[in-house]
């Protein structure tokens, strides 16, 4: 699966490059710009945003496009995960004529070093996953940066809701020491600010991407040390892995249960995990289930989807919250591109604050974003999951 999507990335790539975009903007499409993470074999979530983005565009096409006589369509760089290179990608999308707006992946370092850049490029940003605060609250103004998906604000809330309901008092945080660890750290500050009811013991950073099993033990025995009765995890897949198996090694009054942020949700982090997982008191914060799917919309969706990853569920849907943000977004932008009248990105990032209300995949959005709002979801929007067996991912309550 990784393969075939790196080859249509890369034919994606070579257009954009050769100048074959290069029509007239009057007959021409209106395009819109996808910045992910391809060439991360683990990674599930660029899979995702991408299948759920083209299926709206085939949607809108079908319906008549965006503009009189002009279709959306999609070029696709990959920015290998790298903040630099995917600001680089920003630059070459804010030089493409039509193109009317760019959409992230789910790295958050990546999204925030692309945010500096959005007010002097005058480019719209939709991020369907990555959940630094920062990436929406960025102070800038005009905002050009729009979010279908849960932020780090959200995920604590949701986390310390989740404390609560299982009794727990005292809880530790295992955070990347990157601007997405950092997020969730102020945050889980910000949200403890005169509470009496639990008590963080705890804040154990570890090196994203480079840190050893033994180094990661330790910092977790240093929190269950403190007094922790759960873990906040903040990890990818790969960070996810070793934290589980490393769990599932240690005598069963010595396993804490894990509460994770979803970042693991974002790559084959179930297969990776292994029967370790079946060891482990391990929950996922989420907001959206095609197994729940709310509408005739959603249910082609959901098995297009499956039929897509091969799956037999559709709770087994790879990252499938990627897949339903980003195909709402995408009709969302094409609702703003309809109502502007023009691809001209300052008038379509006027209208999308100024959106009718939509029923999409997710929810009704009653309207999706106002002047002051550029947050689509809120608090009643997030819920914990679980894996079972079959790997499928399904909720276990708010």
């Amino acid at each position: 699966m990784r393969r075939r999507f790196l080859r249509a990335a890369c034919a994606t790539v070579c257009l954009f490059a050769s100048g074959w975009l290069q029509a007239d903007p009057a007959a021409s499409p209106v395009y819109l710009g996808l910045d992910l993470e391809i060439a991360d074999l683990t990674s599930t979530s660029d899979d995702a945003i991408r299948l759920g983005a083209s299926i709206a565009l085939e949607e809108i096409n079908l319906a008549g496009g965006v503009l009189p006589g002009r279709p959306l369509s999609l070029v696709v760089l990959d920015n290998r995960s790298m903040p630099a290179r995917g600001a680089d990608n920003l630059r070459k999308f804010a030089a493409q004529p039509g193109l009317v707006a760019m959409m992230t992946g789910k790295f958050s370092p990546v999204a925030l070093e692309q945010v500096k850049l959005l007010p002097s490029l005058e480019m719209i940003m939709l991020d369907p996953w990555a959940a630094a605060d920062g990436i929406v609250d960025n102070g800038q103004k005009p905002n050009w940066a729009f979010r279908l998906s849960l932020s780090d604000t959200l995920a604590v809330k949701a986390m310390l809701l989740q404390v609560k309901k299982r009794g727990f008092k005292r809880f530790g945080m295992l955070l990347p020491n990157i601007a997405w660890g950092r997020s969730n750290h102020d945050a889980v500050e910000k949200a403890l600010n005169g509470r009496q009811d639990v008590q963080l013991v705890g804040t154990e950073w570890y090196n994203w991407g480079t840190i050893a099993g033994e180094n990661l033990l330790a910092r977790y025995n240093a929190l269950r040390t403190a007094g922790a009765e759960a873990i906040f995890l903040v990890a990818n897949e790969r960070e996810g892995e070793q934290m589980v198996k490393i769990i599932a090694g240690l005598p069963e009054a010595e396993r804490l249960p894990i509460l994770s942020h979803w970042g693991i949700t974002g790559g084959d982090f179930y297969r990776m995990a292994g029967e370790a997982l079946k060891k482990v008191d391990f929950s996922v914060v989420q907001t959206y289930s095609f197994g729940e799917a709310r509408n005739p919309p959603a249910k082609r969706l959901a098995q297009r989807a499956m039929d897509h990853f091969k799956v037999k569920t559709p709770e087994q849907i790879p990252s499938a919250v990627g897949v339903a943000h980003a195909y709402d977004l995408v009709h969302l932008l094409a609702m703003a591109i309809r109502q502007a009248g023009t691809d001209d990105r300052r008038a379509v990032r006027a209208a999308l604050e100024n959106l009718a209300p939509f029923d999409g995949v997710m929810k009704r959005y009653a309207p999706p974003f106002t002047a002051e709002r550029h947050e689509a979801l809120g608090e009643r929007d997030l819920y914990f999951a679980r894996f079972r067996e079959d790997g499928a991912l399904v909720r276990v309550g708010r």
